[in-house]
């Protein structure tokens, strides 16, 4: 690993002044912060401590990342305002002054994160954030690295990984037919898998939040999907289900996707009625007054009174009817990207299978295709 020291984590952040100014900062040891590029630091060792604000870290992170933010966000807004109007040197100093006296308990924080006190350390662009954490760390005794870029050049990162080629097989199937759960039997397999709908926290279609916690951002779903993306062996293929470019709210990567729509695909079928009770077993505890509004979403494209039959029944308990309606829209709806696509796509019935009897008669049928 090529390192450098970063010459601007050599000067003291407390700014020492006054006559024992000079006699302090000589009892104090040489920061030996290192300064590395993204690569060597995702490499290196250490638990990452993202410096930046608790918001700046919700919008994303480095997964894996702990939020050991430097300034809260008020705190930050305020040093931000001081600089545009007084200038860097004061607010500088306002920065010092809102965080010197947390610098105590900055090293008690990070020796209960790593006892071994090894860290790395980013802020946004690598600049004074993360300089002054990694100062005072140092300072304590620990051997600190920080990025070059910062968060920033993660992200640059990001979109490089995303575009890296791929030996994608996409799976694609009808709405039911448990396209998920084969794609989790596949990973118990050995097989690798890139599980978008779990990154996005969300099933794809009007009703894919039901039951699920809150979706990220497009920034952090990117985030976790390069990281993935970067640990796969492209000597071997990856499955994925096959998507639309939103998921939800999140937005695949158009690196990705065009990667997706020029992959090899299969698609698995299965007879309605297990369609229908697969849907009924994923949705049947959820909450009624949730199904309806997913209902509603999709009311002009669904037809007002199929919409009104299928409300009718959801009230009613009848969610099997209810599914059967409203199967009529996602059918036709999937029935029309299959047939954008150039390529045959091959077709595999997993009638009366578990999802991991259909993960095996999906390998077997891939290798027959080699």
């Amino acid at each position: 690993m090529r390192l450098r020291i970063d010459p601007s984590l050599r000067s003291n952040p407390l700014q020492l002044q006054g006559d024992q100014a000079p006699a302090i900062a000589q009892l104090l040891p040489v920061p030996q912060t290192l300064a590395v590029s993204i690569d060597e630091f995702l490499k290196a060792a250490g638990p990452i401590l993202d410096v930046r604000s608790p918001s700046e870290y919700a919008q994303g992170h480095i997964p894996g990342a702990i939020s050991f933010p430097l300034f809260s966000d008020d705190e930050r807004a305020q040093v931000g305002i001081c600089y545009k109007q007084q200038g860097r040197d004061q607010a500088v100093e306002l920065g010092f002054e809102i965080a010197g006296p947390k610098f105590a308990d900055f090293i008690r924080q990070a020796k209960g994160i790593a006892p071994d006190k090894k860290v790395r350390i980013h802020c946004w662009r690598g600049g004074m954030r993360s300089g002054a954490i990694a100062w005072t760390l140092d300072l304590a005794g620990f051997h600190t690295i920080t990025l070059q870029g910062g968060y920033k050049a993660f992200r640059q990162w990001v979109r490089r990984t995303v575009a890296t080629p791929q030996n994608i097989v996409l799976l694609g199937g009808m709405t039911g037919t448990a396209k998920t759960d084969i794609l989790h039997a596949l990973a118990q397999q050995g097989e690798q898998v890139l599980d978008l709908e779990g990154y996005a926290s969300h099933r794809g279609s009007s009703f894919g939040g039901v039951c699920l916690p809150p979706q990220p951002s497009t920034e952090q779903f990117e985030n976790w999907v390069a990281g993935a993306w970067h640990r796969f062996d492209s000597q071997r293929p990856i499955w994925i289900e096959a998507e639309s470019r939103r998921i939800g709210t999140c937005r695949l990567p158009p690196e990705l996707f065009e990667q997706m729509e020029a992959a090899f695909a299969l698609e698995i079928t299965r007879p309605i009625d297990e369609r229908l009770a697969l849907l009924v077993d994923i949705y049947g505890q959820a909450d009624p007054t949730e199904l309806i509004a997913a209902t509603e979403r999709i009311r002009k494209r669904l037809g007002g009174k199929r919409t009104q039959d299928a409300v009718a029944l959801i009230q009613a308990g009848d969610l099997t009817a209810a599914f059967a309606i409203l199967l009529t829209y996602y059918d036709r709806t999937y029935r029309y990207g299959l047939e954008q696509r150039t390529s045959f796509v091959p077709e595999i019935d997993v009638s009366g299978l578990s999802a991991e009897q259909a993960a095996e008669r999906l390998r077997a049928s891939l290798q027959d295709k080699k």
